[in-house]
């Protein structure tokens, strides 16, 4: 049988099963309820993992090598453990299975559910299946448990939004099978097979879903996640390289990022890590305006792009791996950044910090905020001067410069930083960007480079240097600045306009008073006023958008649209109307119930005594 025939066999019989599944769990009223924890909101059929399991385990147990070496001593078995992966991987997969059908079924506690994970997760080191990331064989056997158990739970804790967890895992599932094509085929089958059933599942699980798929599900693809990830750091890469251990944490990035970040702010937060919440990467996408397929697709798009990270790092050498790796740091640390400012529930963030010696670093760090700017501009010019040098040289010459950019590094950070300061970069408000701050990162660092170069004369003597390696850098490093702080810019004006609430209005003439009163409203939240848009006369505006929010149409299309977005009312925002279109949109806004408003910008002498 043609090995593409078993993960096809996995989509087919997911494909199956899934609505079989879901027919018996209505019958049996297995339905997940809508709670204030919950994201969804109408009672939704569980027990979805099973249609998974089935899908998974048949085709995987056809492909797998069933042999008395599976229960020879772990001393023993060595390089045979590779033969009976299949076996190992069908056993564990089925043995976390169970022990999330039970929790689906009884609710039992975390700590006898984290017991079971564990138990697992040993009997897999038993069979001789480490991460083989550190040399001692305590160490790693701890370390592999670990990176099992977490994997799994983080998968667990990901099932939190229509289509998520299948979605998140199917993508996985395809980067581990390119990853292990090379060095370990049988292994690559299996995630294939991985993928099959969870993207046959995603069909009836994505939004709006008709089946969840529990525990069950998400604890059996979570381990199966981490085993095949054991596999690749155990046949992928050199023992204890760096490879061996970037590249797991690339592919599995968006559930570790997601559990990090949960368990951290609840932590902070005076919350349990272990009850659920609505307080998840893909809710705090929702809550900063995403729609929830969106959100969904959104982190589909960030485990895509870890995961091409992954094979990159995989393929390439030690020198040329940050190019990749320095990136995807600096984003995933702001995408942190961002989302743990987000107000989730009621109580004050960082609460269980309050009153501690170290408030006031925390304070500093929360609300001035230019220590992370420092920290960040720290990575961004060394990964720009790095990476200058990387376009520059290839192969062996690059390999032979290297020693210089070490060398030089340290100045050119220096500059860098004396430029950076005496320019006034770190003397910008957080969260604003204007024309007059990208001019002054423009000038900070063209300064810097001008006395890198001088720096690097005077004490190098230019030996060994190259000119275009300094305007590659420029050009990094003021493209690198801008982006950064533009993003800043971006979260904020994205932060304010999920935070409108209030009645919804329509703004009457889109030029610089619309603009005017729009910024206003977005940051004063005491208005109660939520735009839905504009309206103006002039029909070359219709269609655009004016900070974000769309141009509907003309003052003839108010009834209309008064009508179809239920608007509570018109605020007027071109200056001097001709009395004759105010009694048009009074006679409207009446006929309506509608209010109806004018904002002016206007100075007043005031008399003095």
């Amino acid at each position: 049988m043609p090995k593409i025939a078993y993960p096809l066999a996995a989509f087919v019989l997911c494909l199956i099963l899934t609505p079989l599944v879901r027919a018996l769990a209505r019958k049996q009223g297995w339905l997940a309820a809508p709670s204030a924890d919950r994201w969804h909101r109408k009672p939704t059929a569980l027990f979805g993992g099973m249609a998974i399991f089935a899908g998974f385990a048949i085709p995987l147990a056809l492909t797998s090598r069933f042999t008395s070496d599976l229960f020879l001593a772990p001393s023993t078995l060595g390089d045979h453990a590779d033969a009976t992966a299949g076996v190992v991987l069908l056993i564990g997969a089925g043995l976390m299975f169970a022990v999330g059908l039970v929790d689906d079924f009884l609710r039992i506690k975390p700590h006898t559910k984290l017991l079971g994970q564990i138990l697992v997760a040993s009997l897999m080191a038993f069979f001789g299946f480490r991460l083989e990331w550190v040399q001692s064989l305590t160490g790693d056997t701890l370390l592999t448990m670990l990176w099992i158990v977490g994997i799994t739970n983080a998968m667990n804790l990901l099932d939190n939004m229509d289509g998520l967890c299948a979605g998140v895992g199917c993508v996985a599932a395809l980067v581990l099978a390119m990853l292990l094509a090379g060095t370990f085929p049988a292994a690559s089958l299996y995630a294939l097979i991985l993928a099959g059933a969870a993207a046959a599942f995603l069909v009836y699980n994505f939004r709006p879903a008709s089946i969840f798929m529990g525990d069950c599900g998400s604890l059996a693809i979570g381990f199966s996640l981490a085993f095949l990830s054991v596999c690749y750091s155990r046949h992928g890469t050199a023992p204890q390289s760096l490879t061996g251990f970037v590249v797991p944490v690339l592919v599995l990035m968006v559930p570790i990022f997601d559990t990090s970040l949960v368990t951290i702010i609840r932590t902070l937060s005076g919350r349990k890590a272990s009850v659920g919440g609505r307080d998840h990467t893909s809710h705090r996408l929702v809550l900063i305006g995403m729609s929830e397929t969106r959100a969904v697709v959104f982190l589909y798009g960030i485990t895509a792009v870890s995961g091409v990270s992954a094979v990159f790092v995989h393929r390439a050498d030690a020198l040329t791996s940050p190019a990749v790796i320095v990136p995807m740091g600096i984003s995933l640390v702001l995408l942190f950044a961002y989302l743990a400012q987000i107000r989730v529930y009621p109580e004050k963030e960082f609460s269980a910090l309050r009153g501690k010696t170290f408030t006031p670093v925390l304070m500093e760090l929360t609300y001035k905020r230019q220590i992370l700017l420092v920290l960040l501009d720290f990575l961004l010019i060394s990964f720009s001067y790095y990476l200058s040098y990387r376009l520059r040289f290839s192969g062996p010459d690059f390999a032979a410069y290297f020693p210089v950019f070490l060398q030089s590094l340290p100045a050119v950070i220096a500059c860098k930083y004396a430029a950076f300061f005496f320019m006034g970069v770190y003397r910008g408000i957080w969260g604003f960007l204007s024309v007059n701050d990208v001019w002054v990162y423009f000038k900070a660092t063209l300064l810097g480079t001008l006395l890198s170069v001088v720096v690097v004369t005077y004490v190098y003597r230019f030996q060994d240097f190259s000119k275009g390696i300094f305007i590659i850098d420029w050009f990094l490093v003021t493209g690198f600045l801008m982006a950064t702080r533009g993003s800043f810019r971006l979260f904020v004006d994205a932060m304010k306009k999920s935070a409108l609430a209030g009645h919804r209005v329509i703004l009457h003439g889109a030029g610089r008073g619309g603009e005017i009163l729009l910024r206003e409203i977005l940051n004063n939240a005491s208005l109660s006023i939520k735009p839905v848009g504009f309206v103006d006369d002039n029909p070359m505006k219709e269609g655009k958008r004016l900070q974000g929010f769309p141009i509907l149409g003309t003052s003839k299309d108010l009834g209309r649209l008064a009508d179809k977005m239920k608007l509570a009312g018109i605020i007027v925002t071109f200056t001097l109307p001709d009395e004759g279109r105010m009694e048009d949109l009074r006679r409207l806004c009446s006929d309506r119930g509608m209010f109806l408003k004018r904002f002016e910008v206007r100075m007043t002498d005031e008399d003095l005594p």
